[in-house]
């Protein structure tokens, strides 16, 4: 080893040694991610609930009306992103229903202008982390497994940590991929 370090430089040595830990140490049933801290990110903001331009109320579409979770965010099972659903979707029935609404007339009033609404983001990962909907709407993990029991809510929060231990967790309770280069680039 003598050898070794007098030929290498610093960072080469660095590279050896992370070279040598990460693949014991991903992959292989240690938690060393449990409850890993990410430093400047939203993961782990159970019950964030931020103010949006107008309340969705989650708890009659999905829950009263049973509209399915995939009817507005369509590009779940296609795609990284399960999406904000377009003004179009929201139009195809508010149109014609709840029209006398201050939100129906809200939207109305966006759409006719063609303008989007802006709506604030309660789910966000860190940008170190590469995840996508569609394997696991694919695989038929419920919506709820993530991000509660969004049928119950008037509006969304976060309802689950989603710090890595959580996803490590539940990839090997499924048998889903736990190597580091499943999430992260």
């Amino acid at each position: 080893m003598a050898t070794v370090t007098k030929t290498l430089s610093p960072l080469a040595r660095l590279c050896l040694l992370l070279a040598l830990l990460i693949p014991s140490a991903c992959g292989r049933g240690n938690k060393f991610w449990t409850n890993y801290w990410t430093p400047g990110d939203t993961v782990d903001n159970v019950g964030y609930h931020p103010d949006q331009p107008i309340e969705f109320p989650h708890n009659l579409h999905a829950g009263t009306r049973q509209i399915p979770c995939q009817y507005c965010h369509s590009s779940a099972r296609r795609s990284a992103t399960a999406g904000i659903p377009s003004l179009n979707t929201c139009m195809g029935c508010h149109q014609y229903v709840r029209t006398d609404k201050d939100a129906i007339k809200y939207l109305k009033s966006k759409w006719e202008a063609k303008e989007p609404v802006v709506w604030t983001k309660v789910h966000d990962m860190p940008d170190f982390v590469r995840f996508s909907h569609r394997p696991h709407v694919q695989k038929g993990i419920d919506c709820a497994e993530c991000h509660g029991d969004v049928k119950e809510m008037v509006t969304v929060k976060q309802a689950k940590s989603m710090q890595m231990g959580w996803c490590v967790e539940c990839h090997q309770a499924n048998q889903a991929p736990i190597n580091c280069s499943t999430c992260h680039y």
